[in-house]
């Protein structure tokens, strides 16, 4: 799909009649997102489409300008605009607060923004592994990066009281204790190790085990026998830290069941229906992913 200039703002303007949205993104070209939104458009018989922009970041600001004049409602932001758009943008405080917005929408004329990868974090392991945080003291967290803070403001509100964050540069991890306060424990990469007997909860944040990427090489053998473990990567599917997990016998969650939940509030914001996360729309998804 050709990359749209800020400076036409018409070009692509949606057919009339039509409440459009989309993904914008630099490349946009691997985004799911729209096989997820226009199946729900099509399944509620809305009169919608949701579509991919691929905006490079120096043509960002002149583009979200411009988003209501090209017909959109509202859009979501992946790589590499999340956190570029909270300074064009009216954020909320979960936005502010993990540093990166995901989501956008008018209020009122003005272009707001929050994240929901915090809420499909959550519900995505309230599915896979119900009642995973009853009783869950201690969390431990691979990466420090964006996704790394959604996911830690996540644990906190959930009431996790020691999340350890284990990163390569640890001046990183660092950071996500200044940002998210006491409950977060920073950790060198070294110490993985040591911290695993006692994680109830293991989440893995960083591209390791991602296609084309290094594996993630550590011993879920170590967990304990209760443990939860959660990977956002979801290509592929199934990585080795989940099939090393499941063979052990832990519960697990993939990292494509967070992309289906992160989605429900953007499209109930945009089209004022609350969609489902259903087994038919996984499966779709999973075929896409499948051609990778």
């Amino acid at each position: 799909m050709p990359v749209t200039s800020p400076a036409d703002p018409k070009s692509r303007t949606p057919a009339a009649g039509l409440r459009a949205a989309c993904v914008i993104g630099w490349p946009a070209g691997h985004s799911r997102s729209p096989i997820i939104h226009n199946y729900w458009i099509a399944r509620h018989r809305i009169a919608g489409e949701y579509r991919k922009e691929a905006v490079p970041p120096e043509d960002f600001p002149a583009f979200l300008a411009s988003l209501s004049d090209r017909g959109y409602v509202g859009a979501n932001v992946t790589l590499p605009h999340k956190e570029a758009v909270l300074a064009l943008t009216r954020a909320d405080a979960r936005a502010r607060t993990v540093g990166a917005a995901n989501t956008l929408w008018y209020e009122g004329g003005t272009l707001c923004s929050t994240n929901t990868d915090v809420e499909g974090f959550l519900a995505n392991l309230d599915a896979a592994a119900p009642a995973w945080d009853q009783g869950l003291d201690t969390a431990l967290v691979l990466g420090a990066g964006g996704s790394a803070r959604a996911v830690v403001f996540g644990l906190v509100e959930r009431g996790v009281k020691r999340i350890h964050v284990a990163n390569r540069t640890r001046d990183r991890a660092e950071a996500l204790r200044v940002r998210f306060g006491g409950a977060v424990e920073p950790a060198g990469w070294d110490e993985v190790g040591r911290l695993l007997p006692g994680a109830g909860l293991l989440v893995n944040t960083t591209s390791l085990g991602m296609k084309g990427q290094p594996d993630l090489d550590l011993d879920v053998g170590r967990l304990r026998a209760d443990a939860v473990v959660a990977d956002l990567v979801y290509v592929p599917l199934v990585t080795g830290l989940l099939a090393a997990a499941k063979k052990r016998g832990l519960r697990v969650a993939d990292g494509l069941g967070m992309l289906l939940q992160q989605a429900v509030r953007p499209f109930e914001t945009w089209f004022s229906v609350r969609p489902q996360v259903t087994a038919e729309l996984r499966a779709l998804v999973e075929a896409d992913l499948a051609t990778s």
